[in-house]
């Protein structure tokens, strides 16, 4: 459609030119039927789809294919529907409240997954070496006491949210490359991520994980220390997008525009945020200025320090949108050593590789 209001190609030319008469009504009329008629299918083309994500800025490639138009251009009219925790996404996702879930991959998540309600079709947030995502927040007192390293976590008080979190798996996997016991760090269910760092904050527990843009800022005002990230450590596959066998089964194809749009995002993602100089510093330049905006529309509205939680706080996106298959099977293998998934479903089998690239 012309979004300019200048005059359609079919009512231009030489008939309707300086000094010519214009068209009586009738043929008026029965011109502008042909483009009724198309802005008509173009409304029908675009199909609804539901994304379930957390109200944060790790989604950030969605805000910005959404803002610059990549879903409406491949014919998908996607509505956010925002979460507070990631379990009751895949939740939503099962009783048909969203269509699509970009969250992270926890022990409930395998739990519904390997009864078949749920499909992992991309990557999203992960974990990577050089990038600073998350990280390993501890508290003053800890700090004085000693744990000024990962490896100094053993028998200290560390925050979760729950058990069966991706902050569960993060302390785990740790604790195993750190060649510390995991069953030594006594582990605090706090419920949410502000709770885990006002935790760390109050003194009540020793540590906890939190994305920098949290952390940092603790760190900066002399309330924590910052002792390691997580994706210098263990790098894994953080958040994934998934949807449900029915949507793959029934919908495949706009799946298919839906995962083309998403991947134009991290494209942009990608150009804007995590492009680094010779000395591995990130590159800040016009083009990351122009990605900015399209964020604040969605988090740390009107907050004069946006521009600063944003550069702070942006987390790796593998190219393409892909998927890091081999560390969600490892994270499946994890959560059933721990007891806290049932089944022996391979990895593969909650994996469909059909629409975003595999790493």
């Amino acid at each position: 459609m012309d979004t300019n209001n200048k005059t359609p190609p079919l009512l231009a030319g030489r008939g309707w030119g300086e000094g010519a008469s214009a068209p009586d009504p009738t043929r008026r009329a029965i011109l502008a039927l042909p483009l009724a008629a198309l802005a008509a299918t173009h409304a029908r083309a675009a199909e609804p789809i539901r994304l379930g994500l957390l109200h944060t800025l790790s989604p950030a490639p969605f805000y910005i294919a959404q803002e610059r138009g990549y879903f409406a251009a491949e014919g998908v009219d996607v509505t956010f529907r925002f979460f507070q925790a990631a379990q009751p996404i895949a939740a939503a996702a099962v009783a048909g409240d969203i269509d699509v879930g970009v969250t992270a991959l926890t022990g409930g998540f395998f739990n519904l997954a390997e009864t078949g309600a749920l499909k992992v079709i991309g990557g999203a947030l992960h974990e990577e070496r050089g990038y600073e995502g998350s990280a390993i927040l501890v508290s003053n007192a800890a700090f004085a006491a000693g744990v000024t390293a990962p490896a100094k976590l053993a028998g200290r008080s560390f925050a979760i949210t729950q058990y069966g979190s991706s902050f569960h798996y993060m302390v785990g996997r740790i604790a195993q490359a750190e060649g510390f016991d995991p069953a030594s760090v006594h582990l605090r269910v706090v419920q949410t991520v502000p709770n885990m760092v006002a935790a760390v904050q109050s003194g009540q527990v020793d540590a906890t994980i939190a994305i920098a843009s949290m952390a940092r800022p603790l760190a900066a005002s002399g309330q924590g220390h910052i002792v390691g990230w997580v994706g210098d450590i263990v790098p894994y596959q953080i958040t994934a997008v998934f949807t449900t066998p029915a949507m793959i089964d029934k919908r495949a194809d706009a799946l298919r525009r839906f995962a083309r749009a998403y991947a134009r995002g991290v494209a942009d993602y990608r150009a804007a945020f995590l492009r680094l100089d010779a000395a591995g510093k990130p590159i800040v330049d016009a083009t990351t200025d122009a990605a900015i905006p399209l964020l604040t529309k969605y988090v740390f509205t009107g907050d004069p320090a946006a521009r600063a939680k944003i550069l702070g706080g942006v987390g790796y996106y593998d190219a393409g949108g892909a998927l890091d298959a081999k560390d969600v099977a490892a994270q499946l293998d994890w959560f059933r050593k721990q007891g806290l998934v049932k089944g022996d479903l391979p990895a593969s089998a909650i994996i469909d590789t059909g629409f975003l690239p595999v790493r």
